[in-house]
């Protein structure tokens, strides 16, 4: 063990490890480390030998999110390959035996930050919802036989010679108007009335209709693509890190296995420098 952090963290525990005290002792294994970044709209980022903190975060989660992140770092160190792809369960605990492992650690995992990201936009998906069922509701007042899976016959016949055509696809458009002194102008589903005073209401609502669709196709998109990151191996075995750093008595009663061949590999030295980590922090094992 480098003795330079072993004097700068004699004093330190898990309970009150630092920012300082964490930056410390990853440079002195030859990081980098930058907390004056964006780290590409992160809360961190890790790029090989490299560490970035968002400038923004919170105070109370820069602990977490630094041992997050140089859980990457070991585990670009035990897989040596690009751990954007993810990596595999398999070499980052040594074993081919890895189904309650990985059932663990999605459980944990969903009871943290993805559980938490993943209700929001839920909770954004079923709000869209109830709105486009709303809004075809109002427009078969005037159109019994309306259907969201069916062409509009009556309402594309109205558009077909109206800017409002725009805005099918898009919520906000600018358009140019005039021929010798064309001027711009801005369109939006938000001032349809505004912008087209004369529009029948149930072609208003067909309009926003088509935006709210836009709406839950990219919320839908989102929660898969976020479904995707979090339960990578990569991404699952930083936050079981950063989580048996934080809180290692509620981690190990909620992953057993997971933290029994944790533990051995750990003590053997296979996680390279996290067990130097957890030395240095060992007032709460």
């Amino acid at each position: 063990m480098n003795s330079d952090y072993k004097i700068i963290l004699q004093y330190d525990n898990r309970q009150n490890a630092t920012k300082g005290s964490l930056i410390k002792f990853f440079r002195s294994l030859g990081l980098t480390v930058n907390t004056s970044t964006k780290a590409r709209g992160n809360l961190g980022l890790y790029t090989k030998n490299r560490i970035d903190i968002s400038k923004d975060i919170e105070e109370d989660r820069v602990v977490p999110t630094l041992v997050h992140e140089f859980a990457h770092h070991i585990h670009y160190k035990i897989e040596n390959t690009d751990i954007s792809k993810g990596g595999t369960l398999e070499k980052l605990f040594d074993t081919k035996d890895t189904d309650e492992i990985r059932k663990e650690l999605v459980e944990l995992t969903a009871s943290t930050d993805y559980d938490k990201r993943s209700e929001v936009l839920k909770s954004l998906k079923e709000k869209t919802s109830k709105t486009i069922q709303k809004l075809q509701y109002l427009i078969k007042e005037d159109y019994p036989d309306f259907q969201r899976s069916k062409a509009f016959k009556e309402f594309d016949k109205y558009v077909r010679n109206s800017n409002a055509r725009y805005l099918l696809k898009y919520d906000v458009v600018r358009i140019r108007e005039g021929f010798f002194f064309p001027k711009s102008k801005i369109l939006s589903v938000a001032n349809l009335e505004k912008d087209f005073p004369d529009m029948p209401k149930a072609f208003v609502y067909y309009i926003r209709l088509k935006s709210e669709q836009r709406k839950q196709t990219k919320i839908t998109r989102r929660m898969n693509k976020m479904g995707k990151y979090f339960l990578k191996p990569t991404e699952l075995f930083a936050r079981y890190v950063q989580n048996y750093f934080c809180t290692p008595s509620e981690v190990r009663e909620k992953t057993p296995n997971t933290t029994r061949r944790f533990e051995e590999l750990l003590k053997r030295g296979y996680y390279f420098e996290l067990k130097d980590l957890f030395e240095l922090y060992s007032a709460r094992n």
